[in-house]
This record gives structure tokens, C-alpha cells and sequence, in this order.
């Protein structure tokens, strides 16, 4: 952040695992790698484990901690609530914050049900501040350059999506019961790791008309606890597969697992049209693979690196192939938020566009447990 004149934006983050940590350093982050409008301040930092919220609020530069999260949302020096907590807490603190005037910071999935997200976007447009929600894999300039080639007509029409997000965390049948097994919680892998990847269907190729689903509990038991004898039943999902017919005419595939042996983050698409293909894998995430039709002689996909030409990129590196990493997208992901909270932007995920994702999601679900196509606008 540079010079003392500009108006403080304080900031209240309510959680302290992962992302919790992946936030502070965005925000960090943020301050060194961009001009802000704002001046930022990290004023508070909450956890139900006060010990634990004293402890990261010293490490991670916040001027204070709470055992309570609502102290954190009534504190009038905080501007801004992040919430990183499990699911099942981020419809009352996104209500209190909101409920007071606070912008929302999110992350995914918005929501334990459509019909809290749905109140959730209500009260976001009742007290008119910005929201965001963590689908920051958007935030990656080389998805910018596919979104770009994508609406520039590079590929010709657009006729199919591939896409899989899989990972391999719950592979193992012994891994333990956790906060992710449960429905309530908006558990499973289509909550869990698929929310990311319709975002990215409908950020790169807009509206789902209807869907076509199916999906399975692989290890219906699990340990209370890791090593425990104590089995905890399972009803979610650990994989979720789906057709897809776009309203640009466009028919996908969508899969969603967490047993996939080998696989760490894989997000990835093939997106298809009449003049090429494009393909891009997160485990590789500073890549994409193109093929352009009509070049007899010169088959074979070519591989484009991310550089300084594509905006955010050069904020933290001059030179192309030197690659960007999870951290960084996070950080691209705060300087969009805290750029649309000082007029200047608005491109990321807000509460309206996280509901659609939840409404997909849901008729997911729906067509799964009904076995039937399901339109969107019927839910």
C-alpha cells in the first residue's frame, strides 16, 4: 500500500485453518504487489479456539483476536468480513455481516442450500455492499487468455466441454470421518471440489439449460476418527458425474471425484469447437494446450505459457514461464475485491453469481436422485 492519505479499508477474517492462513496472505500480499485505493489493515482475527486466534492474529499481523466471531462482525474498525470457516457457518456470518453493513468475502461453496443462498444474495442486495466468494481459480491469468480466445470466435463455434475436478484425499476407505461427510455441511464432492468447476463452466461458457446426473456413495462407512475401530455411516457422495446442455447450444461432461488415486488438483477442461480445441489442467496451471483446425501437415496441440502479456501475471513476475502459483491467484482473487470495493472493477464472483452455481449444483442432485434431465429454470 503506498502513501497515508487514502481511506482505511479494515479487515476481519474469521477462521485460521488453511484458508484461513491463504487468506492473510492474500491480503498481505495484496498490499505489497498493488496500488490500493484503500489503506489496508488487518484489524481482527477470530476463532471459536480463542488460544488458537491470539496465536495466529500475533503471526499473521492482526491488531487483535476473538473467541467469538460475532465480536469480530459488531467491531466498527472492520469494513470487511472474510469468512473461511466449515460450511454450515457461512450463512449466519455472512448474515451478521451483512445484517451490519459489512462487505462479504466468502469462500466456497456460498451455502448449505440453495434456499440459504437464494436469502443470502436477498440480504447482499437489501444492504448494497460488495460480496465475493472464493472461486479464485478463476482469478488465473491463463483462464483469462482462455476466456479471451473462447469470446474472440479463436475456436469457431463452441460445441463441447470435458470437464473433471478430482482429487484423491478420500481415497483411501480408512481416511476419517470429517465435517465434509455430512450433507448439512454441504458436503461431498460435488459441494466440495465440483462447485469449482461449474463456476468455471459458467465463467468461461455462461448459462446450463438443463442436466442429466448420476452419482455414487463408494464407501458408504468411514472412521469416527483416524485409526479409530468407531465407523461413522457416509450417505454423500464421493463422485459425481453429468451431462450438460449449455444455453449457447454447447453440450459437457462434468465429473467430480475425491477417490481418484494420483490426482491432487485436478481441474481441468477440454473445451471444443468448430475451428480448435483448448484444454487446460490446474496441476499445471500456468499452461494451456491449443489445437487450431485447418492446418494440414501441422497436427498436435501447442502449448501456450503464462506470461507478463496476460494482465495480473507481471504484478509478481516480468519474465513468461516462470509460473504463478495457488497463492498468487488468491492474491489476484483480493486485489479484484478490494478494487470493486473501491468502484474500480467487477469481475469477480459475487453472492448473485455464487447462487447460480448453487442452483446447478442443486439440480444436479435433483437429476441424480431422480434419474431424469432437469432444467435449470424449473429450480
Amino acid at each position: 500500500m503506498r502513501g497515508n492519505s487514502l481511506p482505511e479499508l479494515g479487515v476481519g477474517l474469521i477462521g485460521t485453518g488453511f484458508m484461513g492462513r491463504a487468506h492473510a496472505l492474500a491480503f498481505h500480499n495484496a498490499r505489497t504487489t498493488f496500488d490500493l485505493p484503500f489503506n489496508l489493515k488487518l484489524v481482527a482475527l477470530a476463532d471459536a479456539d480463542a488460544a488458537r486466534a491470539e496465536k495466529c492474529a500475533a503471526s499473521w499481523g492482526f491488531g487483535r483476536s476473538h473467541g467469538d466471531w460475532q465480536q469480530l462482525v459488531s467491531d466498527p474498525s472492520v469494513n470487511l468480513v472474510a469468512i473461511t470457516t466449515p460450511n454450515l457457518l457461512h450463512f449466519p456470518m455472512a448474515m451478521a455481516a451483512l445484517e451490519a453493513g459489512k462487505a462479504v468475502y466468502c469462500e466456497k461453496p456460498l451455502a448449505v442450500s440453495l434456499e440459504q443462498a437464494r436469502e443470502m444474495q436477498a440480504a447482499a442486495l437489501k444492504a448494497g455492499v460488495v460480496t465475493r466468494v472464493g472461486y479464485n481459480y478463476q482469478h488465473n491469468p491463463i483462464i483469462g487468455l482462455a476466456k479471451q480466445m473462447i469470446e474472440g470466435g479463436e475456436l469457431g463455434r463452441i460445441v463441447s466441454f470435458q470437464g473433471e475436478f478430482s482429487e484423491d484425499f478420500m481415497g483411501n476407505g480408512l481416511s476419517p470421518w470429517s465435517w465434509r461427510c455430512e450433507e448439512a455441511h454441504a458436503g461431498g464432492a460435488l459441494a466440495d471440489l465440483g462447485s469449482h468447476l461449474l463456476a468455471m463452466a459458467r465463467y468461461l461458457l455462461g448459462d446450463v439449460d438443463a442436466v442429466c446426473a448420476d452419482s455414487q456413495t463408494v464407501h458408504p462407512q468411514r472412521p469416527a476418527t483416524r485409526g479409530s475401530e468407531e465407523q461413522r455411516a457416509i450417505s454423500i457422495d464421493d463422485q459425481t458425474y453429468a451431462l450438460l446442455r449449455f444455453a449457447n447450444g454447447a453440450r459437457g461432461t462434468f465429473g467430480s471425484s475425491w477417490l481418484k488415486h494420483g490426482y491432487k488438483n485436478h481441474l481441468s477442461f477440454e473445451i471444443g469447437g468448430t475451428e480448435g480445441t483448448l484444454s487446460f489442467d490446474q496441476e499445471r496451471l500456468n499452461e494451456l494446450r491449443l489445437y487450431r483446425a485447418g492446418f494440414p501437415g501441422r497436427d498436435g496441440f501447442q502449448r501456450i505459457l503464462a506470461g507478463p502479456a496476460q494482465p495480473g501475471y507481471a504484478s509478481f513476475c516480468p519474465a513468461p514461464g516462470h509460473q504463478l502459483g495457488y497463492n498468487e491467484l488468491k492474491t489476484l482473487e483480493v486485489h479484484e475485491l478490494i478494487q470493486a470495493l473501491g468502484g474500480q472493477g467487477s469481475n469477480g464472483t459475487d453472492f448473485a453469481e455464487a447462487m447460480e452455481v448453487e442452483r446447478l449444483a442443486t439440480a444436479i442432485r435433483m437429476a441424480a436422485k431422480e434419474m431424469r434431465w432437469v432444467s435449470i429454470s424449473d429450480i
